[in-house]
């Protein structure tokens, strides 16, 4: 049996940053996060508050963010 040595959250991401310039590419969290810089839990957070695209359920374990929005989240706060 082969172990894996990194538990899940720790473990680079499988999708590459370039996903972004996919407007309608789903991103996973581990992306999101390596965006964005924000903790899972910051993201989370600030979803619930309304100051962060809200992703979308693609079943009932699978959770994504659409690109376009993270993106055009990430250009407002430059412009801030």
């Amino acid at each position: 049996m082969h172990t894996d040595p990194l538990p899940f959250r720790q473990r680079p991401p499988l999708q590459s940053v370039q996903s972004l310039n996919i407007p309608e590419a789903l991103l996973k969290i581990q992306t999101v996060i390596e965006v964005t810089g924000l903790s899972e839990s910051s993201i989370r957070r600030r979803v619930a508050e309304g100051k962060f695209p809200k992703p979308i359920k693609d079943g009932t374990r699978c959770t994504r963010w659409v690109a376009g929005q993270v993106s055009n989240w990430l250009r407002a706060k430059v412009a801030v």
